[in-house]
This record gives C-alpha cells, structure tokens and sequence, in this order.
C-alpha cells in the first residue's frame, strides 16, 4: 500500500512541477511525511533532490519547444544556483539540524511556502500582468541582478528546505527582473535540472549522519520518479495554454495546505 501511494505522490508531485516550474517537493516532502512520519526528514530532502531531476527534465524539454526559456537568463542563473544549492545543503547539515532539531527545518519550509502564498494573493487580487518580453529583451537584464536577486538566493533555499528552488526564482524572476510569469516558469526549470545534481549529491552524501542510507534514498527515488515524469510531461505543456489565473490559483492552494501539513510536522518535533 505504501508503494501505491509513493506512485500517486510521484505522480501528483511531477504534475504540479510540470505546472509551476518547481521540482515538487512542496508536494513530495510533506506527503513523504504524512505517510512515514516526520523523524526523517534529511532522507525525504535527499529521495526529493533526486527526483527533482526527473520532474523538471520533461518539463525543460516542453519550455524549450514552447522557446519560453530566455538563455541570457538561465546562463547566469544555473551557475549561481548550483553553487548557491551545495551552500544550503552544507547549511541544513548543520547540528542544529539534526534529531528532532530537523523539526526546525520543516518549520522553516512552512514559513516559507505562507510567504509564497502571501504574494501570489497580492497578484491574484491585483490582477495584473507583467508585458511580454522576448529573448532579445532579457540579454539586456544585468548578469549581477540575475546572480543576486534569483540564482544564489533560489540555489540556497532550495538546498537548505529540500526544494527545487522554484518557489524562489518564479516570484524572483517576475518581481526582480520583471519576466513575465510563464516564461519565469520555464527558467526556473532549467535552473532546478542542474542545481538539483549538485544538491543530490551532497545531501545524499551526508545521510549517514542521520541514521539513513543512500540506498534508501534511492529507493524512495525509483518508486516517486516514473509517476512524476508522466505527470511532469503532460503538465507542463498547459503551461502555455492554460490562463495564469487558474495556474497561480492552482498554486496557492498547493502551497497552503502543504503549509499546514509541514508546520503541523515541525512543531510537534521542537516541541516534544
């Protein structure tokens, strides 16, 4: 039965990558702790990280058929990221983090997706949208705002929570370098596809230390990771046909209840 719903949760974590330009694990992590609890959560980081990899990589293709990725972006991005990723993943090993004191990192990832929420009501109730941009247009942006303001940031957080750094670098992209939101998504894909590999690797090195293995991690990995290509692939092709309204809807109430599921989850481990 466990197998059963690891299958569904791929599934459902590789469409709502496909769909928001995000690896999945704000649906990956908190389901991984509703069906096993919440004593390991550097394993459920470390089996995310690497499906991260086969959720974005359907979606990549798609953005790149769409050409909604901008390259004069993701050439600085991807770099910053990946360097910002192995940063955060040094960081989460920290002691504080260990035992039930990972019960802070999931406390962490649930203030983090209500501020994600809070900014995408703004957009909703505003109801504006940024202008279209071309590729011709983004070679003009700055190297050193993209670095600052969405590749170092994203790569950090996303190593530190477990994620794939999308939920930074989408609402980066839109309020710091003014993308328009579907071409952010796709940008965000290429960054997590590289700076997933290298936040793997150095997460997934360090699981010893909290009393799981690599072969864990992988296991959770291969059962998670076909539903969630599928999901990936067929998703991320709405991206480009569906109205941004149903897509940031579709978002805030992902983002809520994993909200409440990974604070619930924290809180009853820094609190016991």
């Amino acid at each position: 039965m466990d197998y059963l719903w690891l299958t569904l949760l791929g599934l459902a974590a590789g469409a709502s990558g496909g769909l928001l330009g995000i690896g999945g694990s704000v649906v990956m992590i908190p389901g991984m702790v509703i069906l096993f609890g919440s004593h390991q959560h550097h394993l459920y980081q470390a089996a995310a990280m690497i499906v991260h990899f086969f959720v974005v990589g359907p979606s990549v293709l798609r953005h790149r058929q769409a050409r909604a990725t901008f390259r004069p972006v993701t050439r600085w991005m991807v770099p910053s990221a990946v360097v910002g990723a192995i940063i955060g993943v040094v960081i989460s090993e920290l002691h504080i983090f260990h035992g039930d004191g990972q019960g802070y990192l999931q406390l962490g990832f649930a203030a983090f997706l209500l501020y994600i929420v809070f900014y995408n009501l703004m957009r909703l109730q505003r109801g504006s949208h940024l202008p279209e941009m071309t590729e011709a247009d983004s070679s003009r942006i700055s190297p050193a705002k993209i670095v600052a303001m969405v590749g170092l940031p994203s790569g950090l957080f996303g190593g530190l929570l477990g994620v794939g750094g999308g939920l930074i670098a989408v609402p980066a992209q839109q309020v710091g370098l003014k993308i328009p939101l579907r071409n952010a998504i796709a940008n965000s894909a290429s960054m997590i596809l590289w700076a997933s590999i290298a936040g793997a690797i150095v997460k997934n090195a360090r699981l010893s230390e909290h009393g799981a293995s690599f072969r864990q991690s992988l296991l959770l990995a291969a059962i998670l990771a076909p539903t969630a290509i599928i999901g990936a692939y067929f998703t991320a092709a709405r991206v480009h046909k569906w109205p941004v309204g149903i897509i940031r809807t579709a978002f805030v109430i992902l983002l809520l209840y994993c909200s409440y599921r990974m604070f619930a989850a924290g809180w009853s481990q820094v609190s016991g």
